[in-house]
C-alpha cells in the first residue's frame, strides 16, 4: 500500500510539474502517428511526458492511409490496437496489379498454411490519428498541450538541446525536458539544422477521394501500371476510395497548355482506369477537391546532438507508393522503447547513455527500415519507367509476379520479411527474368544486338538499388 501511494503522489508532482513548471521526462513536437505512439509507449513506462500539437483539429491528408501487416503487427506490440477499432478501417488482404490491364492478384503471405493470413489496414488518416491522440489523452503520464513549437533552447556551453520555444496564443512560452523529440513531420522546421540530409522529391501525388467507386478487386490495394506514370486505389471508408496519380516534375501532358493537372488527369489517366472505375473518378474530378503531396526521400541520420532524437518523417522518408512509412514509424518506437526503457536509461538526463543508445537505434532499425526504404525507392523507379532499360525491367517485374514469385516481394513490401539480403536477391532475380523476356521479345535479326541490350538492363538495376543501399549503410 505505501509503494501505490508513494507512486501515486509521484505521479500528481509529475503532472503538477508538467502544467505548471513546463517541466516533463520527454517533450514530443508533433501529435501525429509517431508522437503519439511514443508518448503513449514511454508514458506506460513511467516516464513523465509533454506532447506539443500546434493544432488537435483533426487533420486531412491524402498519404498515411494504408498500414501494412507490418505496421499492425507494431501497433499490437504497443498495446495500440484498438485504434483501428471503430474508425471505419478497411480490411487489406494484398495487392491488384495490373500491368497495360493485365492483373495479377498477390496476397499477403502466410508465415504457415495453418496460420490465419496477415491482413492490413487502410482508413481516413485523420481519424486513425484521432484515436492515436485519444489514447495519449488518457495516459495519466502525458499532458498534451496544443501551442505552436517555434524553436529549441539550446545551451550556449553545451548545444545540448534542453526543451522547445513556443508560441501558445500569441504569447511565447516554453517546455524543458532531459530529452526532446522532434516527430513534425515531412515539412519539419527543425531538420535542417540538426539533420545532415535535405528530402529529395521527384514527383508529388495528386489525390481525389472517390464515393461508391466499384474497384476490381475489393480489399486489395490497386497499383495500375502503364506507359504512364502509376496509379494507386484503396478504399479507406465504406463508401469512400482514394486515388493517387503520380505527377512527374515537367510531365507534358500535365503542362498549362494541355490543361494543367486536372486536364492531365481527364485526357490521359481517366481513359487508362479500369471501366468500373471511370463514373466515379470522373464525379471525383468533376467535384475538384484535388490535394497534391511531394514524394520525397530522406536516408536516416544518428542522432548526435545531446538532448535530442528526430524521429518520423522528419528523420527519414521514402516514396509512399509501398505504403510503408507508418510501418516503418511505428516499428521505430518499438525499438525506442526497448532501448530508453527504465531498466536500460534510468535517467534521461544521462546523455552519454541516451546518444550511446540512439546510435544503436541507428542501426537496429534497419532491420525493418532498410527493406521498405529501398523497395519503395526501387519500385518507383521501375514502375514510373522513363527509358527503354526501365520498362524492360518493369515488364520483368510483372512477369516475376505472373511466375508465382510473390510471397517474398510482398512480404517484403508488407513490413513482414525484415532481412535485405531477400530484398536483394528478389531484385536481382527479377533483373534477370527481364533479361530473359527482352531475349524472348527480341526479333531474330537484331538478336546481334541482344548482349549489349543485357548488358544496360543489368547496369540499370545496379544503378537503381546500389545508390539506396549505399544511402542506407552510411552512418
Amino acid at each position: 500500500m505505501a509503494s501505490v501511494n508513494g507512486r501515486t503522489i509521484k505521479s500528481q508532482q509529475a503532472v503538477k510539474r508538467r502544467i505548471e513548471h513546463h517541466e516533463a521526462d520527454i517533450v514530443i513536437i508533433g501529435a501525429g502517428i509517431l508522437g503519439c505512439a511514443l508518448a503513449v509507449t514511454l508514458g506506460r513506462q513511467g516516464r513523465s511526458v509533454i506532447l506539443l500539437e500546434k493544432s488537435l483539429k483533426e487533420p486531412d491528408r491524402i498519404v498515411g492511409e494504408l498500414l501494412q501487416p507490418g505496421g499492425v503487427q507494431a501497433l499490437e506490440q504497443l498495446g495500440l490496437r484498438d485504434c483501428l477499432d471503430e474508425i471505419d478501417a478497411i480490411q487489406v488482404n494484398g495487392y491488384y496489379v495490373s500491368y497495360f490491364g493485365e492483373p495479377v492478384l498477390i496476397d499477403y503471405p502466410k508465415e504457415d498454411p495453418s496460420s490465419p493470413a496477415p491482413l492490413g489496414r487502410s482508413f481516413h488518416h485523420g481519424r486513425f490519428v484521432m484515436k492515436l491522440r485519444q489514447a495519449a489523452l488518457d495516459c495519466p503520464n502525458v499532458t498534451v498541450i496544443e501551442t505552436q513549437a517555434t524553436g529549441l533552447v539550446t545551451s550556449s556551453y553545451t548545444q545540448q538541446v534542453l526543451g522547445v520555444e513556443c508560441v501558445t496564443n500569441d504569447l511565447k512560452d516554453c517546455y524543458f525536458a532531459q530529452l526532446t523529440v522532434v516527430a513534425d513531420g515531412y515539412a519539419s522546421k527543425f531538420r535542417k539544422t540538426y539533420h545532415p540530409h535535405t528530402p529529395k522529391a521527384r514527383s508529388k501525388f495528386w489525390g481525389l477521394e472517390m464515393i461508391d467507386a466499384k474497384l476490381p478487386s475489393p480489399h486489395y490495394g490497386h497499383v495500375l501500371l502503364s506507359d504512364k506514370p502509376p496509379v494507386l486505389m484503396y478504399q479507406i471508408g465504406t463508401h469512400e476510395t482514394r486515388v493517387l496519380v503520380d505527377i512527374p516534375e515537367n510531365l507534358t501532358t500535365a503542362s498549362v497548355k494541355n490543361g494543367g493537372v486536372k486536364g492531365h488527369l481527364r485526357n490521359t489517366i481517366l481513359p487508362s482506369l479500369p471501366e468500373e472505375v471511370q463514373p466515379a473518378f470522373e464525379a471525383a474530378l468533376d467535384k475538384g477537391q484535388l490535394r497534391s503531396m511531394p514524394n520525397s526521400f530522406l536516408p536516416a541520420s544518428t542522432n548526435k546532438t545531446p538532448g535530442l532524437m528526430i524521429l518520423g518523417d522528419a528523420l527519414n522518408m521514402r516514396h509512399p507508393l509501398t505504403g510503408g512509412g507508418m510501418t516503418v514509424a511505428l516499428n521505430d518506437v518499438c525499438f525506442i522503447r526497448d532501448l530508453l526503457s527504465p531498466e536500460r536509461v534510468p535517467d534521461l538526463g544521462d546523455t552519454a547513455l541516451v546518444l550511446k543508445q540512439l546510435s544503436r537505434f541507428h542501426w537496429m532499425r534497419k532491420k525493418s527500415s532498410t527493406v521498405i526504404n529501398i523497395l519503395a525507392q526501387a519500385l518507383y523507379m521501375l514502375f514510373a519507367a522513363n527509358d527503354a532499360n526501365l520498362l524492360a525491367l518493369q515488364r520483368g517485374c510483372f512477369r516475376y509476379f505472373q511466375m508465382g514469385y510473390v510471397d517474398g516481394p510482398v512480404g517484403l513490401l508488407a513490413g513482414l520479411i525484415k532481412q535485405p539480403l531477400v530484398l536483394f536477391n528478389h531484385f536481382f532475380s527479377v533483373a534477370f527474368v527481364s533479361i530473359w523476356v527482352l531475349f524472348t521479345e527480341t526479333p531474330l535479326t537484331q538478336l546481334i544486338l541482344f548482349p549489349y541490350r543485357s548488358i544496360m538492363v543489368f547496369w540499370t538495376a545496379c544503378v537503381v538499388i546500389f545508390p539506396y543501399i549505399f544511402a542506407e549503410i552510411r552512418g
